[in-house]
């Protein structure tokens, strides 16, 4: 099966984040974009393959968001981040990889992903921890059920 990986968390993501309001798809691929991107490759270090949501908040965590990330996947309020934090924490291959897939510049991508992160980890965490074993897009078709 060829084809981006990130195309198609891009489309779960966007449905996830109601891809009606205006940037909920565009934040799913955004997002997808990225999660593809370290899915493939070297940026996942912390994630399983088919998981690279807890890779992606290792790096936020090591990044010094751990607070910010730990709030998302807790069942309380959630942090913000900003875009500034967001290309500070992520690989920066990674970041101009999702930027490239979605036609804006990479701090652009930076603040669509500080937007859409913390309401998709809220949806995708709803008991408060990172659900083990399933691949991403399960966990995101057992949310959307």
């Amino acid at each position: 099966m060829a084809g981006n990986p990130g195309n198609d968390l891009g489309s779960l993501l966007g449905g996830l984040l109601g891809g009606g309001s205006a940037g909920g798809q565009g934040g799913g691929n955004i997002l997808g974009s990225l999660l593809g991107a370290l899915m493939s490759g070297k940026a996942g270090g912390g994630g399983n393959g088919s998981n690279p949501l807890g890779g992606l908040l290792d790096m936020l965590t090591r990044s010094g968001l751990a607070d910010q990330a730990q709030s998302w996947v807790g069942t309380g309020e959630n942090q913000a981040v900003s875009g500034a934090q967001i290309a500070e924490a992520l690989p920066d291959d990674a970041l101009q990889k999702a930027a490239a897939d979605a036609g804006v510049s990479a701090q652009e991508a930076a603040d669509e992903i500080a937007r859409s992160l913390p309401q998709a980890v809220d949806k995708l965490t709803p008991n408060g921890s990172l659900p083990q074993g399933a691949s991403l897009e399960d966990i995101i078709r057992q949310q959307q059920l």
